[in-house]
């Protein structure tokens, strides 16, 4: 099935269940953007949408669910398997932050904080799957999962995006893949990571997957430090151009997004539109621009 049909299935099948985000079309610093509010989706990313695609279409062993998540997918998978009927269980890294795990928390699954990185609570996530039975729903590296994300870009065009080139935070790469899948070339997609958690700009480097050193101020929900392998085929296949971003870039867009918009959005959140603030992506005389939001699990949360 081609990954157009399997994200319009998608969006039919999630729509009840997921919001259908705000998009703004603003000008900051001086460049006119189009934006897509995803951070205002359930849970404040737009994981919710693979977490019910996944759930949506499958059924689910008594043994439950289990994620591993640097924090916004296990919020999404608790969240859709509480409204679903589910049990679930949840491994996040202590990065993940108090704001992250105080999320996942508030939704009713079972919590395992764990030493280390994302990786670390994979590779525990992955032990209860084999001990238990419970069903897995990984958070970038699976077809359900990618076809969720990419309603994102299907409900944006359904909006009426007016744009040659968008631009898209990357972490283990379920999002851009979705958008990727949608798009194939009809638009220029362009991948944004920071400089110390880029695990497809390694990749792309490398000709495969590599695992990446992550740290940063985004880590928490762009450090995966392995890059999915559909993302990468996808991205290799249509030659998607990849750049880096300092921290200090990523914390002024947070801040810019906020002074300007109101818009309180995660570091991950900012990390697309500091590439076009900072001119580490620098759009050509007279094209038009878009800028996905992808989180605002801000930390720590500025009102609890």
């Amino acid at each position: 099935m081609a990954w157009q049909e399997r994200i319009s299935e998608a969006g039919a099948r999630i729509a009840a269940h997921v919001r259908r985000t705000p998009v703004m079309q603003v000008e900051l610093a001086g460049v006119p953007v189009a934006l897509k509010l995803e951070q205002m989706q359930h849970t404040g990313s737009f994981k919710a949408r693979g977490a019910f695609n996944t759930l949506l279409q499958t059924a689910v062993p008594e043994a439950g669910i289990v994620a591993a998540s640097g924090g916004n997918h296990g919020a999404a998978v608790a969240y859709a398997a509480a409204r679903l009927g589910h049990r679930a269980r949840i491994y996040v890294p202590e990065i993940a932050g108090p704001s992250k795990i105080a999320l996942i928390r508030a939704q009713g699954a079972d919590l395992q904080v764990v030493p280390g990185a994302y990786a670390e609570a994979a590779a525990r996530a992955a032990e209860w799957r084999v001990a238990t039975g419970a069903m897995e729903v990984h958070p970038y590296d699976a077809e359900a999962t990618v076809a969720g994300q990419g309603t994102v870009m299907a409900e944006w065009e359904d909006q009426g995006l007016d744009a040659d080139t968008v631009l898209i935070a990357v972490g283990g790469g379920g999002l851009i893949a979705g958008a990727l899948g949608w798009l194939g070339a009809r638009r220029r997609v362009v991948a944004v990571e920071p400089e110390t958690s880029c695990a497809l700009h390694a990749a792309l480097g490398a000709g495969a997957p590599v695992d990446v050193e992550v740290s940063g101020v985004a880590a928490n929900a762009l450090g995966a430090r392995r890059i999915g392998e559909i993302c990468l085929g996808l991205a290799q296949a249509q030659g998607v151009q990849s750049v880096l971003v300092r921290d200090a870039a990523i914390l002024e867009a947070q801040a810019l997004l906020w002074r300007e918009l109101r818009q309180l959005v995660e570091p991950a959140g900012a990390t697309a539109l500091a590439a076009l603030l900072s001119g580490a992506y620098r759009p050509a005389p007279g094209e038009r621009v878009a800028v996905l939001i992808c989180g605002g699990n801000i930390a720590p949360d500025p009102l609890a």
